[in-house]
């Protein structure tokens, strides 16, 4: 049978999980609920549950009813996960991200090498959306030259 020690050092196995077993009860002071860091980073309430579950939000802190709470710092690294989804990272991206956030200040060169990937990745999307809106602004133009009677009418679907 496992002593506590040992039951701790498996619950200590990575950055996240170590952050996560250090949760406490909330302080008193300037706390926030669930649903107003939702509304404060734009998640849903089931998003934020999930990020808490899956150990995105370390140091979690529960009120004396054990509902979650989050102080002012806690809030903003929150708002940056809600960032960092927009940026379509995966919850396995989000995890590595954290990981390495964990570890502080020598892993700033590996996290900007994950955001460089990202932001390229993202520029790759806002080129192809540029693209699409230039095809709808051309097929509204070729439209309204059609209704207009400037130009006749041809479609790739119709003989």
């Amino acid at each position: 049978m496992a002593n506590a020690s040992t039951v701790k050092a498996a619950a200590k196995q990575t950055p996240i999980a170590e952050a996560t077993a250090t949760a406490t009860k909330a302080p008193a002071g300037q706390m926030h609920t669930m649903l107003e860091a939702c509304e404060a980073a734009g998640l849903t309430y089931q998003t934020l549950k999930f990020y808490c579950n899956e150990g995105l939000v370390p140091g979690v802190k529960r009120d004396n009813r054990n509902r979650r709470v989050f102080d002012d710092h806690t809030l903003a690294w929150i708002k940056d996960l809600a960032c960092l989804k927009r940026c379509n990272f995966s919850i396995a991206e989000m995890k590595t991200y954290l990981a390495l956030c964990l570890q502080g200040e020598k892993t700033i060169p590996q996290r900007q090498k994950i955001l460089e990937r990202k932001r390229a990745e993202l520029v790759d999307q806002v080129k192809q959306l540029n693209d699409s809106i230039d095809y709808i602004d051309w097929k509204q133009g070729f439209y309204n030259d059609v209704r207009t009677g400037k130009t006749p009418y041809v479609s790739n679907l119709l003989p």
